[in-house]
């Protein structure tokens, strides 16, 4: 090793103990980078697997971001890996405390007055003098606009009585109150991310990056995570509202969750989903699939229950329950038979005569046929049908090798065929569960889709906000215009007056009453 003209002067013994440490600190130098490189290529293998295929086009910087975020679909891993290639995450900007807001930005004053009422001194009458005004500020926005608005409080008192003190013009209700975000822009934050997929740490870069406006990702994940805790109480209340109909269908999709006890891994919670046919739609969530769930969601309902055959439901059917199946599932596993075996002519017998009781279901629908009147096509055309498939389900299954897939399909349909018959009784129960799947798909939590939730506590708050959110997209409901006209308002409504606030509640307040 040549030696440092430093080293040269110093005496020769010293000088070679200097260079021999020095070579060891070199050689462990290279050591710690090798194993750091091989560490990161591991956790890069790990995420990898975790968010899938599409993942593979993301950057480290966007999968450890991806990680930082309250709640992953892969909606929005694939609008990550959509991004235009070469396009660089902006790096953080540090600060300690608030940040301002951004001068350049136009300010719009909002004078808030005092009441009039509260406009005189209450001891000689006369008016009170202005003394200024307390002065916040909030970030707002109009779509595709940024602004400041400019919030002043008025403040009086009067200069003969000080003693009485300073009254102040109301506080307006906010869903964060001191937050420097107005109500308008962490709307916008939340059905960016659960209606576009944008993650929250995507929508802080393209303020910076579009508007050179500072807002931390951890600022947004804490606003959206404001809102998810106010609609709880809303969740609560179209729980109630649920549990009044006599006709409900559920289905279940796992979530990761990160916590301490994973060991590293994603525990795997589950969001239940029950809601009914043109009626609200409810997401609870559970740390498992376990029947306490929906044992004690369904507490106290009497009706139809409509699901697939998942034995944790079977718990809850008790006097007063009857438990109907879904067709559609049924479907899927001779669908499944004959993809094995596009040969199979007893797989596809199967499904075209699924498929005739299907038509019927089809002819009811353009019909736009009541209850009673679907009840009674279904009764001339489809008993029969059933019934006819219900042999041919056992022929087939004498035939066939146990363990199959088409043995497979005909023991899952025959074992719940009583379940799969009670849509023949009753004309406003659906043939199949499809309406409770689709009402995942608008906040994109279709079954296997979502792929973590930052903690436990965040579940809940994330199931509230799911539930409003597909339930205005069921009902027909804008859903920006009801969070912004309820959520100010959750915050000083007591529990009792909550029921007033769901999207049916309101859709109901707002609807014309004929003259």
């Amino acid at each position: 090793m040549p030696t440092s003209p430093e080293l040269s002067t110093l005496p020769e013994p010293m000088r070679i103990v200097v260079e021999g440490l020095l070579s060891v600190s070199k050689a462990e130098q290279r050591r710690l980078e090798q194993e750091n490189k091989l560490l990161k290529e591991h956790i890069r293998l790990l995420l990898l697997s975790k968010y899938g295929a599409k993942s593979e086009k993301l950057s480290d910087a966007q999968l450890n971001l991806l990680e930082a975020e309250p709640g992953v679909s892969r909606e929005e891993v694939a609008s990550e890996a959509a991004q235009p290639k070469g396009e660089k995450l902006l790096k953080a900007r540090t600060t300690h405390g608030r940040a301002p807001l951004p001068a350049h930005l136009p300010r719009v004053e909002e004078i808030v007055r005092v009441p009039e009422n509260e406009r005189h001194c209450a001891t000689c009458g006369c008016p009170k003098c202005c003394l200024g005004h307390d002065v916040a500020e909030v970030l707002d926005m109009k779509p595709v606009e940024l602004f400041v608005r400019v919030i002043k409080t008025e403040k009086l008192a009067c200069p003969r009585h000080p003693e009485n003190g300073v009254t102040s013009g109301p506080a307006a209700a906010r869903i964060v109150p001191g937050g420097k975000l107005s109500d308008a822009f962490l709307i916008d934050a939340l059905l960016k991310k659960y209606q576009l997929h944008q993650p929250l740490y995507r929508q802080s870069e393209a303020l910076w990056r579009d508007a050179r406006v500072e807002v931390s990702r951890s600022t947004l994940c804490d606003g959206v995570m404001a809102i998810g805790q106010l609609l709880l109480w809303v969740n609560t209340a179209q729980r109630d509202e649920l549990l009044k109909q006599d006709y409900l269908q559920a289905d279940e999709t796992p979530v990761g969750v990160q916590t301490l006890e994973a060991n590293g891994h994603n525990h795997q919670a589950w969001q239940w989903q029950y809601s009914a046919p043109g009626g609200p739609v409810v997401f609870d969530f559970q740390m498992s699939r376990g029947r306490e769930g929906p044992e004690k969601f369904l507490k106290g309902f009497r009706g139809v229950l409509q699901t697939d055959a998942y034995g944790g439901y079977n718990s809850t059917v008790v006097e007063g329950i009857i438990h109907a199946a879904c067709w559609a599932h049924v479907r899927r596993k001779f669908h499944d038979a004959l993809k094995l075996d596009p040969a199979d002519t007893d797989a596809a017998d199967v499904l075209k005569r699924i498929g005739r009781i299907y038509e019927i279901e089809r002819q009811a629908r353009e019909q736009k046929l009541g209850a009673e009147a679907r009840l009674q096509l279904r009764r001339q055309h489809s008993v029969a049908e059933v019934s006819a498939l219900k042999e041919r389900m056992l022929s087939i299954r004498q035939g066939v090798l146990p363990g199959s897939q088409l043995a497979k399909a005909c023991d899952y349909a025959l074992r719940i065929w009583q379940r799969l018959e009670v849509f023949l009784d009753n004309g406003a129960v659906e043939a199949d569960t499809n309406l409770a799947e689709n009402a995942m798909r608008p906040v994109a939590l279709g079954r296997k889709n979502w792929l973590h939730i930052g903690d436990e506590k965040a579940g809940p708050k994330i199931a509230a906000i799911l539930s409003v959110l597909a339930t205005c997209e069921r009902l027909g409901i804008d859903a920006r215009e009801y969070l912004a006209d309820v959520l100010p308002r959750l915050g000083q409504t007591s529990t009792g007056q909550v029921a007033s606030l769901t999207p049916q509640a309101w859709q109901r307040s707002r609807q014309t009453i004929p003259t």
